[in-house]
């Protein structure tokens, strides 16, 4: 089956060369997916939890535009800037996750633009 990509109704223009979503026989690959609005600007500066409800938000757009919700993630890659914000972000993170949880790794480092505190790319079993 050939890939279909997954841009959800309202979506800004990428920073990079890439699509939000990427559908191949029934698996949904979320790109690394970033607090950003409309026109690539950082929302939410200096609130992780802000910032992590704005991303997991944000995936879960690219997962329904794909046909699948949320209980349809299986793997989450989530990167953030400070250990300081990892609860802040687990949080949120639960919120979205209430029941099955899916699997993750999650890594301190450098990200994109200096004001983003989080990054989480997604893997979905859509259907």
């Amino acid at each position: 089956m050939p890939k279909q990509a997954v841009i959800p109704a309202g979506t800004g223009i990428p920073i990079a060369p890439f699509v939000p979503g990427s559908l191949a026989d029934g698996v949904l690959y979320v790109s690394g997916t970033l607090p950003f609005d409309a026109q690539n600007n950082v929302v939410h500066v200096g609130d992780a939890a802000a910032q992590a409800r704005h991303v997991l938000t944000t995936i879960q757009g690219v997962v329904e535009a794909a046909g699948g919700s949320m209980a349809d993630v299986t793997f989450n890659m989530i990167m953030l800037t400070d250990w300081a914000n990892y609860a802040a972000i687990n949080a949120v993170y639960a919120e979205f996750f209430p029941g099955e949880k899916p699997a993750r790794y999650c890594i301190q480092c450098g990200l994109v633009k200096p004001d983003a505190l989080i990054e989480i790319a997604s893997i979905a079993h859509i259907g």
